[in-house]
């Protein structure tokens, strides 16, 4: 009986185990909401697509909505709601939303809703649409970190919902009109579509633009995504041979003191990430989302010229494994009593066991130098809780197996007396 006690505790902690209880979601208005998704950066005048990874995610993980389950996409809060139908500009295609093309007075919230008829779960977007003519492109861009010497694969990011020829893919450097060339002195070479660099130098650094055209309804639309290198490091020194003349021995040298040619300049101090702290450990339970930040503190002139950006074991989010659970984005700049602070969002959809030991890296640098700090990710230890379980368990199972060995091996008491006793009772009555 021992053994057949300890066989139904593992089968019931593995039950358990296998599938955790996720965390609940929180609830506004009736409906369950789901965390923000991290805000996008357009132009007007291109297609854009508008999707909701971490939401779908959400439903996914929670097997919220079946396959054939219906959304409504508005904009702003909208609770009457415009639905975006027919064949207009603005087309909602199941959980997408499709710009044709995009306009600037499209920028707001974006709401998207599945409601059956006892559950309703929302998530929600931030869209900003730039004018062509004011927009900055480090705003639209995706920082990436480079160190020298290093090969480096650019891809066009976020393009896999618009069906695109590789060949038509195109890139530009900072605000030429010109578009890169493979093989331009030995700098880049093409991949399938990606730009690579075999060996990253210092004068790689910049804003790169991915465009391509895409057809939609026999229509032709641009695309476009940007991404900001930073190079890490120094070049290698090249030797050479010069001779340096001797002043000293020069009698007509007039020897400039250090006062003279001292020229003060303002000392610009570099970036310090205040939060996370190195090697700090972000615990969360499996299949739970994650939210991290990283705060960095700086001087508020050059707040904007301050990069931050997100590394996965090394390489950039958009690069990484984690590519379809990871999101990086949501920037904020706010001013303090003493100077700025800077804040950059990491979103992770799920964690699960592949995760753990996921080494998560945040870089700041500016002007005047640079920093980072180490983390990583750990699942929650869950012995307790699975001890208590099985104990619960155990102590319902042997309660069960008590009651039902008493039932079956209680004594039988004796008929006659029985018998007799029930006489004697009746002749009393009489």
């Amino acid at each position: 009986m021992v053994c057949l006690a300890m066989m139904l505790v593992m089968m019931i902690v593995e039950c358990v185990c296998g599938r955790p209880r996720l965390p609940p979601l929180p609830m506004k208005d009736d409906c369950y909401v789901v965390d923000p998704e991290v805000e996008i950066f357009r132009v007007e005048g291109e297609a854009v697509i508008l999707y909701f990874p971490m939401f779908m995610r959400v439903l996914e993980v929670r097997n919220i909505a079946p396959p054939t389950a219906k959304y409504f996409i508005s904009k702003d809060n909208e609770t009457a709601g415009m639905e975006y139908q027919g064949e207009g500009r603005v087309q909602q295609r199941n959980k997408e939303l499709w710009f044709l093309p995009a306009q600037a007075s499209d920028s707001g919230e974006y709401t998207c809703t599945y409601r059956n008829e006892t559950y309703c779960i929302t998530g929600s977007i931030m869209l900003q649409v730039y004018e062509s003519t004011s927009v900055d492109m480090k705003k639209l861009s995706y920082p990436v970190s480079v160190t020298v010497g290093e090969e480096w694969k650019f891809t066009c990011p976020s393009l896999n919902y618009f069906n695109n020829t590789d060949g038509l893919i195109e890139w530009y450097k900072d605000s030429s009109p010109t578009a890169l060339l493979p093989g331009r002195a030995g700098s880049f070479r093409w991949d399938r579509g990606d730009l690579v660099i075999p060996a990253v130098r210092r004068s790689h650094g910049g804003v790169y633009t991915c465009q391509l055209r895409v057809l939609i309804n026999n229509q032709p639309y641009k695309v476009s995504r940007a991404i900001q290198l930073e190079v890490q490091g120094q070049d290698p020194e090249i030797t050479t041979m010069t001779t340096v003349p001797n002043l000293s021995e020069t009698s007509d040298t007039k020897i400039i003191s250090s006062t003279d040619s001292t020229v003060h300049s303002p000392t610009i101090l570099p970036p310090v990430i205040v939060s996370p702290l190195n090697g700090t450990i972000f615990e969360s339970s499996h299949g739970s989302g994650l939210e991290l930040f990283c705060v960095v503190s700086t001087e508020c002139p050059i707040a904007e010229s301050t990069v931050i950006t997100w590394l996965i074991n090394g390489r950039s989010v958009e690069t990484s494994y984690l590519d379809r659970r990871a999101l990086q984005g949501g920037r904020r700049v706010t001013r303090m009593s003493k100077g700025c602070q800077i804040e950059m969002r990491l979103l992770i959809t799920m964690i699960t066991e592949e995760d753990v030991k996921t080494e998560l890296k945040c870089i700041t640098q500016n002007m005047g130098g640079r920093q980072e700090v180490v983390a990583r990710l750990q699942l929650e230890d869950s012995t307790f809780t699975w001890v208590v379980v099985a104990a619960v368990a155990v102590s319902c199972f042997l309660t069960v197996v008590s009651i039902f060995l008493y039932v079956l091996f209680k004594p039988k008491k004796n008929q006659k007396m029985d018998y007799f006793l029930a006489r004697q009772n009746s002749s009393y009555s009489c």
